[in-house]
């Protein structure tokens, strides 16, 4: 994990300190949008590091007006995110293994034809099919009412157009590709929140990084949750696949999960009938409250692990959900400042959090993909060192009843 970390720092610091080629795809200050648009190592004369980054818009059915943009490396990953859907990310595919899953959902949805309210609260998962998708940020969670109004299934960041969309590439070696998103959500007398998203990569490299910074632009304070709801399929997911973290604490999220609780650390197969399980999980930090959380293949060779900190992201839900292949076979690792419960429930275990005005807090993550069992010995060294000598509490009782 050191490793990762550290690399993850170096691009930071590198990318920090060299200048930039910059391209503004979307500005609606300046109504400015590009549309189709790409860019290339060869058109910047770049040789060491083959690389192209393109932005695409969709066509047809819900996904009418979509946009992807990918960044392909020649010996590296292709990411691909949605700047009309959050700056999420789709998927993510290098040497060999995918980080990302199959779900029903087969269109890149445009936000124009989603409806959160419907089907009590749970018209998100109409457009789910993400490999990240942002939970929040005004509340995150499921459905519930609260204030006189009902709170949709995970907020509505994820299914929010960025106002504003730039791509930097650094001058000079390694080549840092830099994208952000700005994401808004204002409402007349309710939020005035806003989210600068960033996504750093490396060309070549086998891991990226996420800084998003989310600012309240209000006058008055305001609740924030944010649950970084990161999904993962075959080919990692699989019978006898693993679930790695250090870990202080873990309970089942509902009466049904209890009985997966002797179980939390392996997967089934595809299995008909399998409702979802969700886990609540404290997760223990080492140095400078540094953690990570995996999923990696029952021969140990694939996988996908995610760094963060516990500063800023203090839990971690765990959902496994194999259910067949069609319905949508996929675990989610789900590092956040919040569990899935509803708002009410989570103000009531004081885990919902606040910002003064002008106030801004910082989110930072590192996703690796693991694409050998060295990879994978490393991260199961990583969680080792951090969880020591201390033995995980498995409580029986879920924390909260819906």
């Amino acid at each position: 994990m050191k490793k990762a970390l550290i690399l993850s720092t170096l691009a930071l610091l590198i990318s920090g300190q060299v200048a930039a080629k910059t391209w503004v795809l979307t500005d609606t200050e300046s109504n400015t949008e590009q549309g189709n648009w790409h860019i290339s190592s060869h058109q910047l004369n770049i040789k060491s590091s083959p690389f192209s980054i393109e932005q695409t818009v969709l066509h047809g059915g819900k996904q009418e007006g979509s946009k992807l943009l990918v960044i392909k490396s020649q010996n590296g990953l292709t990411i691909t995110l949605i700047p009309t859907r959050g700056m999420d990310i789709l998927r993510v595919e290098g040497f060999g293994v995918r980080m990302g899953w199959d779900s029903p959902v087969k269109e890149v949805v445009n936000p124009a034809y989603m409806n959160l309210e419907s089907r009590n609260g749970l018209g998100w998962l109409e457009g789910f099919n993400e490999m990240m998708v942002r939970c929040g940020y005004e509340w995150t969670g499921h459905p519930g009412m609260a204030d006189g109004q009902l709170y949709t299934l995970h907020g509505k960041a994820g299914n929010t157009p960025a106002s504003k969309v730039e791509v930097s590439v650094s001058d000079s070696a390694p080549y840092t590709i830099t994208v952000r998103g700005l994401l808004k959500e204002s409402t007349f007398k309710k939020a005035d929140l806003q989210t600068q998203t960033e996504l750093q990569y490396v060309p070549g490299s086998s891991q990226f990084s996420i800084h998003d910074v989310l600012t309240n632009k209000g006058d008055y304070d305001h609740d924030y949750q944010i649950i970084y709801h990161s999904n993962f399929g075959q080919p990692i997911l699989e019978e006898g696949a693993q679930f790695l973290a250090p870990i202080a604490q873990i309970s089942p999220f509902n009466d049904y999960a209890k009985k997966g609780l002797s179980t939390w650390q392996t997967y089934a197969g595809p299995t008909k009938g399998f409702d979802e399980m969700v886990f609540n999980i404290a997760p223990l930090s080492g140095a400078n409250h540094q953690t990570l959380a995996a999923v990696v293949n029952k021969a140990g060779n694939k996988g996908a692990a995610i760094h963060f900190n516990t500063t800023q992201l203090p839990v971690l839900t765990l959902w496994k959900n194999t259910d067949t292949l069609k319905q949508g076979y996929v675990t989610g690792i789900e590092p956040g400042t919040s569990y899935a419960y509803p708002v009410s429930i989570e103000r009531e275990q004081k885990r919902v959090k606040q910002l003064a005005p002008g106030q801004s807090a910082h989110f930072d993550l590192t996703y690796q993909l693991l694409h050998s069992a060295s990879d994978v010995n490393q991260i199961k060294q990583d969680i080792a060192t951090i969880q020591g000598d201390k033995k995980v509490e498995e409580i029986s009782t879920p924390m909260a009843k819906e």
